[in-house]
């Protein structure tokens, strides 16, 4: 009997450690799990890191969170090397469309269970959900949103004689050459703006690079991303944006707030850049989603953001889940969303930021948004980067589908792992 006593605490002991990830069991020891999360610089205030920490441990008693704030500089290599190590945090805020890369490390715990079972999937915005989601499996949970809107001048606005904005593309072009009028600039559109390109070429049903039996393929050259390209063509020649340059270069803002140019595409966090350099300014701005092919839905964006993963080793699995579902759930995606100014994860969240506008019109477009292409290897053409080029070729003059080729044909070798 004795025997059979020790046979079952020890098996006992094992299962609560396996629910518990093996962390401190209560009662052994000081009962305490210290869970370690890495988050991003800037990703989230002070004062709502405290406000979570504090109501997490209050309603899981015996957890003690560990955030850290984590640089953007070498993020990359830093989390690489903590997924191969032993050392690794029990949560990460990543870039959701940085998950891939980590995913193919074989480092990830897989949520594709919570996800579909308690967190309410079906609802995420699909620019933080698809790239979280490699070979079918949801290692990252989408936490917070943002993606570029219209930003534009009301006065130049009312001076042209519109008086509420576009709905579609139609009624945004002709509108923008409108205001596009002696020193007024219809829109500052620089020439190598492609994540605002990327938008254009997904309504089109086109794609910047497909995947096809598992190798990737740049697609610029199809028809459909063509179409995105004329479109864009269209809208850039109503200003006098440079063709050889993307939006950073002069940063856009500041061609903005000097007064004369009526739109702007960027993120709505730009406003403060335009209202620093420009006080008078500050109640003149205006935010709409920006305009699909029909007045059915706003166009496609290119939607940024955070995911959050929890690597596969991580010696507090279960207390690590209990993180990233209160961080992704409703309440404290209603919080950070409303403190920070971004896209809740879910559409059904949106109203949430309904009385600030930026945020209502980017949450608008976020229902519409994309990711780059879902591949390891992605990060590698955009530090390549041949969509800059093609499109200032095109701008200047040069056959479409010819520079759509080099480009594709460029992407296609940096996608090859």
């Amino acid at each position: 009997m004795k025997i059979r006593r020790t046979l079952a605490c020890s098996v006992a002991l094992v299962s609560v450690c396996a629910l518990s990830g093996c962390g401190a069991i209560p009662g052994f020891g000081d009962g305490t799990t210290k869970v370690t999360v890495w988050l991003m610089k800037d990703s989230a205030s002070d004062d709502f890191v405290q406000r979570f920490k504090q109501g997490f441990e209050k309603e899981h008693k015996g957890v003690e969170l560990d955030v850290r704030i984590q640089e953007w500089t070498g993020i990359g290599e830093k989390i690489t090397a903590a997924l191969k190590g032993g050392d690794a945090p029990d949560v990460i805020e990543v870039g959701n469309t940085q998950v891939p890369q980590y995913a193919t490390s074989g480092g990830l715990l897989d949520m594709t269970l919570e996800s579909l079972r308690d967190w309410g999937s079906d609802a995420w915005l699909p620019g933080l959900a698809q790239p979280g989601n490699v070979d079918g499996m949801q290692y990252g949970i989408p936490w917070y949103a943002a993606n570029r809107v219209v930003i534009y001048n009301k006065d130049l606005f009312g001076a042209a004689g519109i008086t509420k904005p576009p709905k579609n593309r139609a009624e945004w072009l002709a509108d923008t050459a409108k205001l596009n009028s002696g020193s007024t600039q219809g829109i500052y559109l620089a020439g190598q703006d492609w994540y605002t390109l990327a938008g254009f070429v997904w309504d089109e049903g086109g794609e910047l690079a497909q995947e096809d039996t598992g190798d990737w393929k740049g697609t610029l050259d199809s028809p459909a991303a063509l179409r995105g390209m004329e479109f864009y063509k269209q809208l850039q020649a109503l200003g006098r944006g440079p063709r050889n340059a993307d939006e950073a270069t002069p940063p856009q803002a500041d061609v903005f707030a000097k007064g004369k140019v009526a739109q702007m595409i960027a993120v709505p966090g730009a406003a403060r850049a335009v209202q620093k350099a420009n006080p008078k300014l500050a109640d003149k701005l205006g935010y709409f989603p920006i305009p699909g092919p029909t007045d059915a839905k706003p166009g496609a964006v290119f939607t940024g953001g955070s995911d959050l993963i929890i690597p596969r080793r991580t010696a507090h699995r279960a207390e690590a889940v209990q993180v990233v579902a209160a961080l992704t759930g409703e309440k404290w995606q209603t919080d950070l969303a409303t403190t920070m100014n971004y896209v809740p994860n879910k559409s059904t969240l949106a109203p949430a930021v309904e009385g600030q506008a930026g945020t209502a019109a980017m949450a608008k477009g976020a229902a519409q948004g994309r990711a780059t292409p879902n591949s390891p290897q992605w990060a590698a053409v955009e530090a390549d980067n041949p969509i800059k080029p093609y499109m200032t070729a095109v701008l200047g003059g040069a056959d479409p589908k010819k520079a759509a080729k080099t480009a594709s044909d460029r992407i296609t070798t940096l996608l090859f792992p």
